[in-house]
């Protein structure tokens, strides 16, 4: 049996369990059990309803059985701006690693009152979880989700609310890391390429390399704050140039790092002679064999593997503490230090 087309401008239907049933000479009923893991049903039966599925291209509607308690396997990713490399990189292997474990990840990007309106659109849908990958509108989207029993869970920064999971980098002790590096190296004086003050990773970041410096005995020649762009990165080692003199300079991401480089060679230094120069992030370009970053690697693998693992656990036990769950960055020794 075929399917009339679509006639007078009108959408064609969507194949229903009512159409596979009448092909296959069973009940509705009997085509809910054939889709439903776990259901028994007669193998004869089973085989005509998956052949007539086949035929019709039917698929079942996974939102309609949220209806009967099933989940939905929706989560939504808030990714904010992605104003920077390593959240593009962090959010496209957040979207791969749901993907693999059969999740279906709607992405919310932007700010402002574009993504404010979108996140009010996608709540409206049968959501498992929500995970937030940047910190513009957290504290409205969490206040949404905990009204509609949404489980939340922060990426990238802590949120102290009810019912919201954490997975943070000790974004402090990483930036001491860089401390011992320049100390290893002899370095006297480290000039210093931070971030915007609204993210909380820059404060911490800052905070733990002046504490490292301190440890050392070693002067921070200036600061600047970038933007997290490979252009502020370059712009504010001008700047710096122009100030002070250092021979190490630490910035608060890759990009601005890539930067530093581009100024500091304009300027006539020699990186790793003349000046150690050490990023954060481990973007794939730091990666490249014309820049070969020293760097601090935040690990997206591990971020992914917690998120996932917090997902997991939230949907078996949605009464569950809370849990913060704290990574730890890695030393990457290139060319630049």
């Amino acid at each position: 049996m075929k399917r009339q087309g679509p006639t007078g401008g009108k959408r064609q239907t969507r194949v229903t369990a009512a159409d596979v049933a009448e092909i296959a000479g069973v009940s509705r009923s009997a085509v809910s059990r054939a889709f439903t893991e776990g259901a028994y049903l007669d193998h004869e039966k089973r085989e005509r309803i998956l052949l007539a599925a086949h035929e019709l291209g039917y698929q079942p509607n996974a939102l309609a059985a949220t209806l009967q308690g099933a989940r939905s396997n929706l989560v939504a990713v808030f990714a904010g701006e992605m104003r920077n490399e390593y959240d593009k990189e962090a959010t496209a292997a957040l979207i791969a690693g749901l993907n693999a474990v059969g999740k279906w990840p709607v992405v919310i990007a932007g700010g402002g009152d574009r993504a404010r309106d979108a996140v009010t659109q996608v709540l409206r849908y049968p959501l498992d979880a929500m995970i937030l990958r940047s910190g513009s509108l957290a504290s409205e989207i969490v206040d949404l989700c905990s009204k509609l029993h949404i489980p939340v869970i922060a990426s990238g920064r802590i949120i102290d609310a009810n019912g919201v999971d954490n997975i943070c980098l000790r974004n402090d002790e990483a930036a001491r890391l860089a401390a011992d590096l320049f100390s290893k190296r002899n370095r006297c004086r480290v000039a210093l390429v931070g971030g915007p003050g609204e993210f909380g990773a820059t404060a911490e970041r800052r905070n733990g390399l002046l504490s490292g410096l301190e440890d050392h005995g070693i002067t921070l020649a200036g600061e600047i704050a970038g933007n997290y762009t490979t252009e502020s990165g370059y712009f504010a080692t001008q700047r710096l140039l122009e100030l002070t003199s250092f021979d190490g300079i630490f910035c608060a991401n890759d990009a601005m790092a890539i930067g530093a480089l581009g100024a500091l060679q304009n300027a006539g230094c020699v990186v790793s002679r003349d000046v150690s120069v050490v990023g954060f992030d481990d973007i794939e370009m730091a990666r490249w064999p014309t820049i070969r970053l020293t760097t601090l690697r935040n690990p997206i693998n591990d971020m992914v593997s917690a998120v996932l693992r917090c997902l997991d656990r939230r949907l078996d036990h949605p009464q569950a503490v809370e849990e913060t769950v704290r990574l730890d960055a890695e030393l990457i020794l290139r060319d630049t230090h």
